[in-house]
């Protein structure tokens, strides 16, 4: 069996439980691929069509499995290329490990092609790596392998990514006797000091009044949604979540008040105002979290547990692990019983009013609701940036054990084509290897990534995406309509027919253009039949608003200065 360095890492992370590595093939990393195919472990190697989409399927793979993604790039222009999606990782704390191939360290600073050494004038790629990653390290030798991947993944298991740049020279070299890798037994990290004080403010809330809860992505990340459950029904707590945590906790549950923030629901904000503390769980409140609530969690004792202390003041518990924590804290409060209690139902959530648009098309609250009745409970969705990003968070109702991803620690458009994928491959190889996902994106996404529709082709996915057509960047459109006084438009274009385009393109794939809900329902109903991968494009009006508080706002203001 080869032992070269690149055979050592593929070995390594399937060890890891890794069953995936997504990249895009080239020169300075073909020797990965060469170990994948030799492999005995059954690692798969994925080349996607970019690899900013590569490194967003590492992430949804991730976030999805509870573990590691791993995405490998060539050098140059593919390692630039993984910037933004690592930075999206980064940002949202999600481990990826990066394993990115450099020219011949023999050839550093010698007028290699594509040198980022930073020697004789060139790019540093560890500089520029280090900015977006815990841990960035450029591997010299065979023997700085082992202890170099140990401090890599730990920094990833801590929340976000890891780079090892591997010079080409370096990945063909010989491991030796080199031990198989063994990840060093690490521990979930947790604040005992200040997890008391936690613990001692829950009490005393519990006596003077109400609980609210405002869970956040490491939830799910951590798989504590029963420990959130059991918690929650021990305080008879109500509770909110953070944009991209819709799946953390029951949407039909009658405690649940909707999303916090930005394209939040009024409920969540009347249970704060009457609330004798508002604990925070998993988030770090950033402003798409806590957008018309800053005013209320300056008049309520809040605390906060979770892997980074929030933006707001609060008495804040580490913990890197929620289940066990979350757990332990259900057990003080309950004496270890586990039981749900009673609850009256409440009513439905109040949606954002928003002003009546008349141009064509579907309307996204009509359009959502179609979508999430078409639903099978427990399917994964992830939405993209933008309108489409802000009517989904808003309206669709998550069921089940499914996850609900939106990228918001960078936002980019065209994150969720990549990542839908990278999830589906982790959900097929699992019990649950026919649950469908489903992308939801703006035609602007889709321009900008959504050919990796191509890459569900070829592997025969079960991934619906579904595309809001409205033939504009249409947050850009509505932000010339608010803030620049509807002078002018850089960001209308002409029709494109995206289902009739990709039906030419993809013989095979079912492409559906919709115009009505009778017809996205019945497009949904098909696509949930067919095997693999499907596509629908709803025929959208880029002229309404969305439920944006921002937005909203604006138009308020407008409406009273005239």
């Amino acid at each position: 069996m080869p032992n070269r360095v690149v055979d050592y890492l593929v070995r390594a992370v399937s060890t890891l439980g890794v069953r995936h590595i997504f990249g895009v093939d080239g020169a300075n990393i073909e020797d990965l691929y060469d170990a994948i195919f030799d492999t005995p472990d059954g690692i798969t190697g994925i080349v996607a069509k970019h690899e900013f989409s590569a490194a967003t399927m590492a992430d949804g793979y991730a976030r999805t499995t509870g573990g590691l993604g791993v995405v490998a790039a060539t050098s140059g222009g593919g390692a630039m290329n993984l910037v933004a999606g690592l930075a999206e990782s980064y940002a949202s704390r999600v481990p990826v490990l990066a394993l990115v191939g450099q020219p011949p360290a023999t050839l550093e600073g010698r007028g290699a092609f594509q040198d980022t050494s930073g020697k004789a004038g060139t790019i540093d790629a560890v500089q520029l790596f280090g900015a977006i990653s815990h841990y960035c390290a450029r591997v010299t030798s065979a023997a700085e392998l082992p202890a170099a991947m140990d401090r890599a993944i730990d920094a990833a298991r801590r929340g976000g990514p890891a780079v090892l740049l591997l010079p080409k020279d370096v990945q063909q070299s010989g491991m030796g006797d080199a031990e198989p890798f063994r990840m060093s037994a690490r521990t979930g990290r947790q604040d005992e000091g200040e997890f008391v004080r936690v613990r001692a403010a829950l009490a005393a809330a519990r006596r003077t009044g109400k609980v609210v809860v405002i869970a956040g992505d490491q939830v799910a990340r951590n798989d504590a949604r029963a420990e959130l459950a059991w918690l929650v029904d021990t305080l008879d707590a109500a509770v909110g979540v953070a944009p991209d945590a819709k799946d953390t906790y029951d949407n039909d549950d009658p405690a649940f008040c909707g999303v916090a923030g930005l394209m939040g629901h009024p409920e969540l904000g009347e249970a704060i105002r009457s609330a004798a503390l508002c604990l925070l769980v998993g988030t770090t409140l950033p402003l798409t979290a806590r957008t018309g609530l800053d005013q209320l969690l300056g008049t309520v004792a809040v605390a906060s547990i979770g892997a980074a202390p929030p933006f707001v003041p609060a008495i804040h518990a580490t913990s890197t692990d929620l289940a066990a924590t979350l757990g332990e804290l259900a057990a003080d409060f309950s004496g270890g019983q586990r039981q749900a209690a009673p609850r009256a139902a409440t009513n439905r959530l109040t949606p954002l009013a928003v002003p009546p648009a008349h141009g064509p098309g579907l309307r996204y609250h009509d359009l959502v609701e179609t979508i999430a009745a078409e639903l099978p409970s427990g399917t994964d969705v992830f939405a993209d940036a933008g309108n489409t990003g802000a009517a989904v968070v808003h309206h669709l109702r998550i069921r089940g054990d499914a996850r609900f991803v939106v990228a918001l620690g960078m936002g980019g458009m065209g994150y969720a084509f990549g990542a839908g994928i990278g999830s589906a491959f982790a959900r097929r190889r699992g019990p649950d290897g026919t649950r469908r996902t489903v992308v939801i994106a703006g035609d602007g996404a889709f321009f900008m990534h959504g050919m990796e529709v191509h890459t569900a082709v070829e592997h025969a996915l079960p991934v619906t995406f579904i595309v809001l057509n409205n033939n504009a960047h249409a947050m850009c459109v509505t932000r010339e309509r608010l803030y620049y006084r509807d002078r002018y438009s850089f960001n209308r274009f002409r029709p494109a027919h995206l289902g009739a385009g990709l039906a030419a393109m993809f013989p095979d794939l079912p492409a559906h253009t919709v115009g009505t809900t009778g017809e996205l329902a019945t497009a949904l109903r098909r696509c949930a039949e067919s095997e693999g991968p499907s596509f629908v494009s709803i025929d959208c009006d880029p002229d309404e608003i969305p439920p944006f508080v921002p937005f909203l706002t604006a138009l308020d203001a407008s409406r009273r200065a005239s």
